[in-house]
């Protein structure tokens, strides 16, 4: 069974940064297109950021410039660096193939204040 952990959430302020990390185990992870979803409360899960196993990345527009996702596949983890953070990017974060086909992990919580 597929295992995804994400962590590095936490409590920053408006224009601060945090770094999200999500280790996979049981996949080829090198493989995978990987990416980053968020859910904040209330509303369904969206696409953030996603990054092919050559490291090409896409992101939705509404943190292309802010947030930066990367990977290494010899650690199965892929990253998401987030800057300059928006009250609006409160939400759980959770990382999954790029077409969610493995179980979800618990995610981490992001909370920006302003």
């Amino acid at each position: 069974q597929v295992q995804l952990m994400e962590s590095g959430g936490g409590l920053v302020q408006a224009g601060g940064s945090l770094r999200l990390s999500c280790t996979a185990s049981r996949i080829i992870f090198s493989i995978n297109r990987m990416a980053w979803y968020r859910q904040a409360s209330g509303k369904q899960r969206e696409l953030v950021a996603s990054i092919t196993s050559g490291g090409a990345t896409d992101y939705a527009d509404s943190v292309r410039g802010r947030f930066t996702i990367s990977r290494d596949n010899a650690k199965n983890t892929v990253y998401l660096q987030m800057n300059s953070l928006l009250p609006e990017d409160t939400a759980v974060y959770f990382c999954n193939n790029a077409l969610g086909i493995f179980g979800w992990g618990q995610g981490t919580q992001v909370t920006v204040s302003s």
